[in-house]
């Protein structure tokens, strides 16, 4: 059985060129990359590992209130799964 979360990120133009990705609900997450699509990219790949290691802890997993932008869906076969 999978549950879905879903979180918003913040994609901002970087000083350099490029794009930076914030997830405000898991505050552990800053990435970038060279394109909006790499950047996004990067966010999906963060999540999924944050979200892995935060059930391997044990720890609960936040749950965003705002409007979605992307989805990660998470099955127990495969922790690292995200959905868009």
């Amino acid at each position: 059985m999978s549950t879905t979360y879903t979180y918003s990120v913040v994609l901002e133009p970087s000083e350099e060129d490029g794009f930076i990705v914030h997830v405000p609900a898991l505050p552990e997450i800053c990435t970038e990359g060279d394109t909006e699509t790499e950047a996004l990219a990067m966010a999906r790949e963060a999540i999924g590992l944050v979200i892995a290691s935060r059930i391997e802890r044990g720890e609960a997993l936040p749950v965003e209130t705002g409007k979605p932008f992307l989805d990660w869906n998470h099955d127990p076969r495969n922790p690292y799964s995200v959905v868009v």
